[in-house]
């Protein structure tokens, strides 16, 4: 009896899904990257999980303990979150972390807001706007939930079934090692660069950073496109010619007036990257 009733449902929650997937794919304005069959939690779960590897692996993720860069780098994360574009301060923990690697110049958000900072990053930059604009792009990856929407389409049907029926409590602890294993999933696609770009822009407009500072970012990484240090960059976050000329447009359109000293932060920026180690 239990059996047939398993049954019943397996075949319910098919048939819903088959008509989610034809009402979604029917309809002009569906966009594949809004569909997410995890919830809030799940990402603070999975956000959680993959923290938990990381301080694990100290070989492969070795933090920087220095607290006052720490402290540095999560006021800016701080101020980002209070745009009233935010949907999920005080739900998503925006904890930053920072993995003391020269040679790597990157940086990543996991699901759950946990943001990860690569001291080669910290040093590559010039000044705080850029850093606040490569920040506000990764809790973008977080507010928007792109990995997990990512997982959502990479995973198929089977997954969702198994996820919402809770065939297997162990399911959570797996997707969240295969996360960890090289940070696979958390590789962005165009769309979701494109889209943490804009949202970047949209969170700096009301702080006091310039809010395309971020092209700063896209030139260096240009001048210095063949480096070794940026493969990692570069292979999580694609950068190509549409890329810069969509955010150019995004400042265009803002008609934001020409960035200064004020809301650049240059030179606080060079005191604080001669305190690194």
């Amino acid at each position: 009896m239990i059996n047939f009733y398993f049954n019943i449902k397996r075949t319910i929650i098919l048939i819903l899904l088959g008509f989610i997937s034809l009402s979604f794919y029917g309809c002009d304005e569906f966009n594949p990257l809004d569909f997410n069959a995890f919830s809030v939690n799940d990402d603070k779960e999975l956000g959680r999980q993959i923290d938990l590897q990381i301080n694990s692996n100290q070989q492969e993720y070795p933090l920087l303990y220095q607290q006052s860069a720490i402290d540095y780098v999560q006021n800016i994360v701080n101020q980002i979150i209070q745009s009233p574009m935010i949907e999920y301060r005080g739900v998503f923990v925006y904890q930053v972390k920072i993995i003391r690697k020269d040679n790597v110049v990157n940086a990543f958000a996991t699901p759950g807001g946990y943001v990860y900072v690569y001291t080669g990053l910290l040093k590559f930059l010039d000044n705080e706007a850029t850093l606040a604009g490569v920040l506000a792009h990764e809790v973008a990856h977080a507010e928007r939930r792109h990995s997990t929407k990512r997982m959502t389409k990479a995973y198929g049907v089977q997954f969702l079934l198994d996820l919402l029926l809770g065939d297997n409590p162990d399911q959570f602890a797996d997707i969240a090692a295969n996360l960890f294993a090289g940070l696979a999933l958390l590789k962005n696609s165009r769309d979701e660069e494109y889209e943490a770009d804009e949202y970047s822009f949209k969170y700096l407009q009301t702080s006091i950073w310039y809010p395309g500072a971020l092209k700063y970012f896209f030139q260096k990484v240009s001048d210095n496109s063949s480096g070794s240090f940026l493969e990692e960059l570069l292979s999580t976050h694609p950068l190509n010619e549409n890329r810069i000329a969509v955010y150019e447009q995004l400042i265009a359109n803002a008609q934001l007036p020409q960035p200064t000293e004020n809301n650049l932060f240059s030179q606080r920026y060079v005191q604080f990257k001669n305190t690194l180690p």
